[in-house]
């Protein structure tokens, strides 16, 4: 098994954020590929690698352990963020390389499979359509619109969506709902009795389109402090929900919640390594623990998955990127034996499918996984030169249009 011969970066537009990709030669001429993300107010994960790479060059292919412990030494005193997504990326495109290299799937270096399907949920559904219209097309800018995005779910065999909390005027025009992002700029993050209708009315065209037997998920994200999201949980103890995801700061808090709510609580996804996970498994503030592969590092994550199975508490990966993190993610829910749900979108940009060599394969709401080497996918690096990245293309860029 061949060293690592030279590790690379590409980027290419994603229309409201760019895609990012790390390419890893080995000595043997095998590449190795991974997806990973700046645009979520992470800037800086390029110049990580970039910092990181003197040291990963060189080193045996086999040794992703020793890789990433080794990088994870380097930057002990400033663990997380920028820092950690850098050594995952690092650690995706080394595991990718390997499994190539000995012809097998990821998964395979994983422990193998468990399960050759993934169940999957359809997310940002209408979110993109509402509030990015001119990226992603089909514009929803009426509550009736709402509906028929939840019929079309239906129709395309999905058996879930995941949506997010969106105001409505006298007309039943929605408008995100993202204080947490600073939309609208609300720095007390409460929540008042306009909002908890909101979120009725939504969940109700959303229900109505889908029927009852679809499932239906809701993302609170970072929008309310401890107070409001008991309101909110309080007020959908009647909606029967997959569950309510949740960021959450404080694991005391966010128990307190999980106590009050009838719905399953989800949450985890910005958290980083074992450490990052313990204090809200250990206060049992979760019932699904969402683990961010692309951040993380594959490899990282079957570990964090093992801990939560420990506190009886199964996984679901943070998917939200472009094909290839998608079949990441992939390759961990096959392997993972405590897997919920896997996240993904549907709507896509125009030229998502362009910048990979194979797109996932969706069928009655499920993944089926490919049996192919590796990823099973790899970037079109043709594709990416004719998309190139924006210097726009990021959260806190946007926040300045």
């Amino acid at each position: 098994m061949g060293n690592i011969a030279s590790v690379e970066h590409l980027h290419a537009s994603a229309g409201w954020r760019n895609y990012h990709y790390l390419k890893v030669t080995t000595t043997d001429g095998v590449v190795g590929w991974a997806e990973y993300d700046e645009a979520l107010r992470s800037p800086g994960v390029t110049a990580v690698v970039d910092q990181l790479t003197p040291h990963v060059v060189g080193q045996p292919t086999d040794d992703i352990e020793r890789i990433t412990n080794r990088l994870a030494t380097l930057t002990r005193p400033v663990p997380g963020a920028a820092v950690s997504m850098g050594i995952g990326a690092i650690e995706n495109a080394v595991l990718d390389a390997k499994a190539r290299t000995l012809g097998v799937p990821c998964y395979s270096l994983l422990g193998g499979k468990v399960r050759d399907r993934i169940r999957v949920y359809w997310s940002h559904c209408a979110t993109w359509r509402i509030s990015m219209p001119q990226w992603f097309g089909n514009e929803i800018n009426h509550i009736d619109q709402v509906v028929e995005l939840g019929a079309e779910v239906r129709e395309s065999q999905f058996t879930a969506l995941k949506t997010n909390i969106f105001s409505y005027d006298d007309a039943g025009v929605p408008r995100g709902w993202f204080p947490g992002f600073g939309q609208p700029d609300e720095p007390g993050l409460n929540v008042e009795r306009p909002t908890l209708d909101d979120i009725h009315r939504h969940l109700d065209a959303l229900r109505q389109g889908a029927g009852p037997e679809t499932d239906i998920l809701l993302d609170l994200n970072f929008n309310a402090r401890t107070e409001g999201l008991l309101r909110i949980v309080r007020e959908l103890n009647d909606f029967d929900l997959f569950w309510i995801e949740i960021d959450h700061d404080n694991a005391e808090g966010l128990s307190r919640v999980r106590e009050a709510a009838a719905s399953a609580i989800s949450g985890g996804e910005t958290l980083f390594g074992i450490k990052g996970f313990l204090p809200q498994l250990g206060a049992g503030a979760l019932d699904v623990a969402i683990i961010d592969t692309v951040w993380n590092g594959t490899w990282q994550s079957m570990k964090i998955a093992a801990v939560a199975a420990a506190h009886e508490v199964n996984v679901a990966p943070h998917n939200y990127y472009g094909h290839l993190s998608t079949m990441m993610s992939a390759h961990f829910s096959a392997a993972v034996p405590n897997l919920r749900i896997m996240e993904t979108d549907v709507d896509r940009i125009p030229w998502d499918d362009d910048l990979v060599t194979h797109v996932p394969e969706f069928e009655d709401g499920h993944l089926v996984l490919p049996d192919r080497p590796g990823w099973g996918t790899e970037p079109d690096e043709e594709a990416i030169a004719a998309h190139p990245a924006t210097e726009t293309g990021d959260l806190i860029s946007m926040r300045r249009r």
